[in-house]
């Protein structure tokens, strides 16, 4: 199942569902370089055929896979969040199983897998690379394996080499190989089946193994590449109805690749059976498009007039609305909101410009003091004259970044107000949307709707938001599937809530922001807080100024609404809320969350989430929630997803701070469900985090 928002402000959805139609232009722009051994294979993920190797894509490759062998149709979502991490959700629909009339009729079962590969050791001149990885973890493990594997490049070839467990290594051929360290690992349990949806650690690296391998040839002809590989599988305890044959351990294979995104692979797999599969794909590191943004203003331009007029031209072409300018000596700070550039150097340096051609020369010290929704974050302050011939000469930039400095002591604002803005009253915004749902019994699920959402401001730190959907076309009277759950049905009521009226109101929510203390931060909000959700709530947030660490906790008192989005409730409510704990870990930029409390059906547990953000903002990352229920979830023991958040601006030519979430969830269920919060105080603060601020300063100058 999948979700996507095209807004950053609207893109808390439930958790399985896809409203963002502009998923085409990230899989076909920017080019994934070609290289021997980084190609697609059946399962998805870096490898040959059916067996994986130890080769990794490209640091933020993102790979959109489909391949069909007879009797399978596998569909795969794979990325590279770090050079040594590959990691992927997959979907197998296996043509002559069915759900069972109980379920969903007459459709194709539809398994759900995670897998994950880590790089153990990385190629030199004379050793291989070497990997280990899971396929299907996590899921019903039908596909379930386990293997370690190396791969060395030899000219235009590529030899690959491993052993492999469960689905890989059901020859048996390489006995046990960890047998000698217990005689736990001679048996491997099979503890799984439709139920699925656990982490069966009892079964990882366990029981007969098989030997695997291959090697990918180079031809002269540079977009094609041929296989030869050798499997561990003999196809005997398959998930498919009837048993399949295999005349052959080994597999013939090609890959042709047609233009940068788009590679098409064909081979003949178990003596007898075709294979044909086609992968789409990007480099989410490499996600740009060139900017056709304002040019700044020259240092020597004629001078606004006014203060107001100031104020317009720093919204216009610095990208923040103002909401104070005053004077204090020789200083003049502006309070801000950024609105369009990621990066504030931009901003700064583009401010610094029009205050220079405004102020008279005593005026030695630019200061920006930043805040968002009426929450202040930092100040970052700028001697005029470093920063002036900065922008004149090239060799004097070095300079001044030696003479800036960014703070949080943020005492009241004194001296001279310049200029102070009206107060802001009024935003909206209105666009198309596409729901998808796929991956559950229900086959593919689709809703076109327009939206409209907007916000009406009662001050600097409160304001009402309105968010309504009006459906233009959808498939939704197929939905009938109910999850076997005892728990209480708080998510899997969702296609309830979209078949049962063409327009609804997604949001009615008053929202207060207030600061605690220098590091203390305070959210309260109450109303319709999304499609299937009525109360109130409150987040507090502990967050030092460039800290790589912050504490939050909310809590929410809440009611299930009524499936025609109106204003009537249901009978159903909850306390629910988490103590959080962000932390920087400084390592691979990689950005770790862990959240424990209550979920909306009552179970207590704990979500595990960590992402990754590259240099041009595009984020990647995945969570996995455990609570004490069970298997009273319905399916399995935990939930768990995949996503990227992205921003808008990689894919038009202005820049924009808004963002597109993208999540892919194998299903929806109703344990280690979470109340969708419209805002975050972690995001609304994340300018607390200086990140790349220093090493992208020549923003500035730009």
């Amino acid at each position: 199942m999948i979700f996507c928002s095209a807004r950053q402000r609207a893109a808390r959805r439930v958790g399985s569902w896809l409203c963002y139609a502009g998923l085409a232009p990230l899989l076909l722009c920017s080019p994934t370089a070609w290289a021997l051994g980084t190609g697609q294979s059946d399962f998805g993920g870096v490898g040959l055929m059916q067996t994986p190797t130890a080769r990794m894509a490209p640091l933020g490759h993102f790979a959109a896979t489909f391949s069909r062998t007879a009797p399978y149709r596998r569909y795969g979502v794979f990325v590279q969040p770090t050079p040594w991490l590959e990691a992927g959700f997959r979907y197998v629909e296996i043509e002559d199983k069915l759900y069972g009339e109980r379920i969903a009729g007459d459709r194709n079962y539809l398994d759900k897998g995670l897998d994950a590969k880590f790089r153990l050791l990385q190629e030199g001149p004379y050793r291989p690379q070497v990997a280990l990885g899971l396929r299907d973890a996590g899921g019903t493990t039908l596909f379930g394996a386990e293997y370690l594997v190396a791969s060395k490049r030899l000219g235009e070839f590529d030899f690959s080499l491993g052993v492999g467990w469960g689905y890989l290594g059901a020859s048996g051929d390489a006995g046990s190989p960890l047998g000698w360290l217990d005689s736990r690992f001679d048996e491997r349990p099979e503890e799984y089946g439709e139920g699925g949806g656990q982490f069966e650690i009892s079964q990882l690296f366990r029981g007969p193994a098989a030997l695997f391998g291959g090697v990918e040839y180079q031809t002269p002809w540079q977009p094609l590449v041929l296989q030869l590989e050798y499997e561990g599988n003999d196809y005997s305890n398959e998930p498919a109805s009837a048993p399949l044959r295999r005349e052959s351990r080994l597999n013939l294979g090609s890959r042709l690749q047609l233009g940068e995104s788009l590679s098409l692979h064909a081979g003949w797999q178990r003596g007898d059976v075709f294979m044909a599969g086609v992968s789409i794909s990007t480099n989410l590191a490499g996600l740009s498009q060139a900017k056709q943004d304002p040019r700044p203003m020259p240092l020597d331009a004629a001078p606004q007039g006014d203060w107001q007029q100031v104020a317009r031209a720093l919204e216009a072409n610095a990208g923040m609305r103002v909401a104070e300018v005053a004077r204090q000596g020789n200083s003049v700070r502006v309070t801000a909101e950024p609105l369009r550039y990621r990066n504030l150097a931009t901003s700064e340096g583009r401010a610094g410009r029009i205050l220079h051609a405004e102020l008279e020369p005593e005026v030695s010290e630019f200061r920006y003091r930043w805040q968002s929704q009426g929450l202040a974050l930092r100040e970052s302050v700028h001697p005029r004259d470093s920063f002036a011939a900065g922008v004149a000469s090239t060799d004097a930039a070095s300079d001044h970044l030696q003479g800036v400095y960014v703070h949080a002591q943020l005492e009241p604002s004194a001296g001279e107000t310049l200029y102070r803005s009206t107060p802001r009253r009024f935003d909206y915004h209105i666009g198309p949307a596409l729901e998808q749902n796929f991956g559950g019994p229900d086959g593919y699920l689709y809703r076109l709707s327009a939206y409209a959402d907007a916000d009406w401001y009662t001050d600097a730190q409160g304001w009402l938001s309105v968010r309504g959907d009006v459906t233009l076309a959808d498939n939704l009277d197929r939905y009938e599937y109910i999850a076997a759950s005892e728990l209480p049905r708080v998510r899997t009521y969702i296609g309830d809530y979209l078949a049962s009226s063409n327009a609804g109101i997604t949001q009615l929510q008053y929202t207060r922001t207030a600061q605690l203390a220098p590091d203390w931060y305070l959210l309260g909000y109450g109303g319709l807080l999304e499609m299937m959700y009525a109360g109130v709530g409150g987040e507090v947030l502990y967050r030092p100024f460039n800290s790589r660490w912050a504490l939050g906790l909310d809590i929410n008192r809440v009611r299930q609404r009524e499936f025609d989005q109106r204003f009537e409730l249901r009978d159903y409510q909850a306390w629910t809320g988490h103590l959080s704990a962000y932390v920087d870990t400084g390592f691979e930029d990689l950005l770790a969350q862990i959240s424990v409390g209550r979920y909306l059906a009552g179970d207590h547990g704990v979500t595990f989430d960590l992402s990754r953000e590259f240099a041009n903002g595009v984020r990647v990352g995945g969570w996995a929630t455990f609570t004490d229920v069970g298997n009273d979830f319905g399916e399995g023991s935990f939930d768990k997803a995949l996503y990227l958040s992205i921003p808008l601006d990689a894919f038009f030519v202005r820049s924009s701070r808004d963002r597109a979430d993208i999540a892919w969830q194998p299903l929806t269920r109703d344990g280690g469900a979470r109340l969708n919060r419209r805002y975050s105080l972690y995001e609304l603060t994340k300018e607390r985090q200086l990140r790349n601020y220093w090493q992208e300063f020549d923003a500035m100058w730009e």
